[in-house]
């Protein structure tokens, strides 16, 4: 098996790219690293090249494309099964990949008003009752999955699974705006922040001079 290939963007911004990253970094799985920083010189040279739907994240397996990050996480568990990307419990599994899912298709005004900036500090930006109420859900599923299946560990269902690293770059966006947490997500965010792949990321995000207006509505162009 040829080593996998995953295609990238800003580390800053690029929540979606975070998430496969973080999941083979955690899990201990070799990959090459590709990075398209968006607007540059190698996002239009290279995009085409490298994803079949023009964004980002791409895993590239033997020869072939896998252009979603829920489908770059279903392949990973299928092709590394001893790694547990999921839950071993069935009932776990099922709430890990239904909170997965709302991940991936939900949480719109937390996005929109609180885009990812990890080397950011907007304490109280972006606040609204929309964005609330996706915060309070997503508490909820972080205190629901922690009390019928953390136990064991400081995780979403104990260990590392594909579900904190789906919630990664949530926990960015809760401390860049400086959001108070209940003490289960907030000992659950802590413990995110904490972990080895997740400091990695945030420690490369930091270091990126780019700046990208579409992502940065509470700073000024430097």
């Amino acid at each position: 098996m040829t080593k996998p290939t995953l295609v990238i963007a800003n580390k800053n911004y690029s929540s979606w790219s975070m998430r496969p990253w973080v999941l083979l970094r955690e899990l201990g799985i070799d990959f090459e690293e590709v990075q398209l920083k968006f607007e540059s010189e190698a996002w239009r040279e290279g995009i085409e090249r490298w994803s079949p739907s023009g964004l980002v994240p791409v895993l590239w397996l033997d020869g072939e494309p896998i252009w979603d990050s829920l489908a770059i996480v279903e392949t990973i568990a299928e092709r590394w099964p001893e790694k547990n990307v999921w839950p071993r419990d069935l009932r776990a599994r099922m709430v890990a990949r239904s909170i997965c899912a709302e991940m991936h298709s939900g949480f719109r005004a937390l996005c929109g008003a609180m885009p990812m900036n990890i080397r950011g500090e907007h304490p109280g930006k972006g606040m609204g009752p929309d964005v609330e109420r996706d915060i309070d859900r997503i508490v909820a599923n972080w205190t629901i999955s922690r009390e019928r299946f953390g136990r064991g560990g400081e995780m979403l269902f104990g260990g590392f699974t594909a579900a904190d690293a789906f919630y990664a770059p949530v926990v960015a966006r809760l401390a860049t705006y400086a959001v108070k947490l209940p003490p289960v997500a907030r000992r659950y965010a802590e413990a995110v922040l904490a972990l080895p792949a997740v400091q990695e990321w945030s420690a490369s995000a930091r270091a990126e001079p780019e700046f990208y207006a579409p992502d940065e509505p509470y700073a000024s162009a430097r």
